[in-house]
């Protein structure tokens, strides 16, 4: 399923019931993060069409911004006011950390406008919902998801044009900004982790059990300080507090397999991998980014994966997302040792970039 035409200018936007009913390990979830793409068939329910005051309101907190001559870094809800608008992010955090699990935000103009004065808008409307953490050992508080030539099979995928596995990342919660779609393909894929869940509990729970055991991890060469192997261990299942939370397999399981003290996957072990991957695929929502669309998703009871692409073969028409990582300050209770890898990636203060191009 592909996000609605650009014609369509009706506002199908609607919050999902955001009751809590407390899970519990083994036994199905009654959650509203759990849906399949089927259940939007003809209602972009989730899609919010920015409306033209709202987008008013952030191109004038950019121009605040600039007659005061802040740097992104120095950008926060304080200075980027938005009055009215500023209520519409706060639904919007609600529903993406209590609710379906993910939003995406139509409308915001990027056609003619400074690569800084998009960057300080999707900077900003982030503020509202959380704190931007670094996203690699460089520092990076602004990310770049755009194909520079990088070799997925030894590094992260963002800087290539493969496909990529169903995976959850290191924050809260994720926010993506397309600047530039691809030529063909790149759809940015979501899947709910609660259905996979719910799904493969009423089909295989043997396979549900062996998902709540702390796999090992690859920590793809990024150590903390304090730390001394190159694997961490979470399970993909888990509850804290009667809030149910995943953190999918990917590809950080297979990395990690042959590093030093970390043992073979059983041969159930491996079903269950491939299960989970399998089901992830089965229910999950394409939606074509468009220029200007801004995405939010929650990394613990939603997915995301990309389908590979071509791009444009003009480098100025490359494929290319802003990222924001955002720390929503504990919204969502998380057990201890899913909370310690999910705060960013650890550098020194002076560290900390914003850089405006992949590099």
């Amino acid at each position: 399923m592909s996000a609605a035409s650009p014609s369509i200018a009706v506002n199908e936007w609607a919050p999902s019931p955001q009751r809590h009913v407390p899970a519990v390990l083994m036994r199905p979830i009654d959650d509203p993060a759990a849906w399949t793409a089927k259940d939007f068939a003809g209602r972009d329910i989730w899609l919010y069409r920015l409306l033209g005051d709202e987008i008013d309101e952030v191109l004038a907190a950019v121009a605040a911004v600039e007659r005061a001559g802040l740097s992104l870094m120095d950008v926060a809800r304080e200075n980027f006011p938005l009055p009215r608008f500023g209520e519409t992010l706060h639904t919007i955090r609600d529903e993406v950390m209590l609710g379906r699990g993910f939003a995406v935000l139509r409308g915001m103009p990027v056609e003619g406008r400074k690569r800084l004065q998009v960057a300080t808008a999707f900077w900003g409307m982030g503020a509202w919902l959380g704190r931007q953490i670094s996203q690699n050992r460089r520092g990076h508080l602004l990310g770049h998801v755009k194909d520079t030539g990088g070799d997925y099979s030894v590094g992260r995928g963002y800087n290539t044009s493969a496909a990529l596995a169903f995976h959850s990342d290191r924050c809260d919660m994720l926010s993506l900004c397309c600047l530039q779609p691809a030529r063909s393909g790149g759809a940015h894929r979501i899947a709910s982790s609660v259905t996979i869940y719910n799904t493969l509990l009423a089909r295989r729970p043997d396979l549900v059990r062996e998902l709540t055991w702390p796999f090992y991890r690859s920590r793809r060469g990024e150590i903390p300080d304090g730390e001394t192997t190159p694997w961490f261990r979470l399970p993909v299942f888990s509850v804290a507090d009667g809030y149910f939370a995943a953190r999918p397999p990917g590809s950080v399981v297979m990395k990690a397999q042959g590093m030093p003290g970390v043992p073979e996957l059983t041969p159930l072990q491996r079903e269950a991998l491939d299960a989970f991957a399998a089901l992830a695929r089965e229910n999950a929502l394409d939606i074509d980014l468009e220029p200007g669309d801004v995405s939010y998703l929650q990394n613990f009871v939603t997915l995301h994966a990309r389908t590979s692409y071509e791009d444009h073969p003009e480098p100025e028409r490359k494929r290319h997302l802003l990222r924001l990582w955002l720390d929503t300050g504990g919204v969502r209770p998380l057990a201890d040792d899913i909370r310690r890898e999910v705060t960013g990636v650890a550098v020194p203060p002076e560290m900390l970039q914003t850089p405006l191009d992949a590099a």
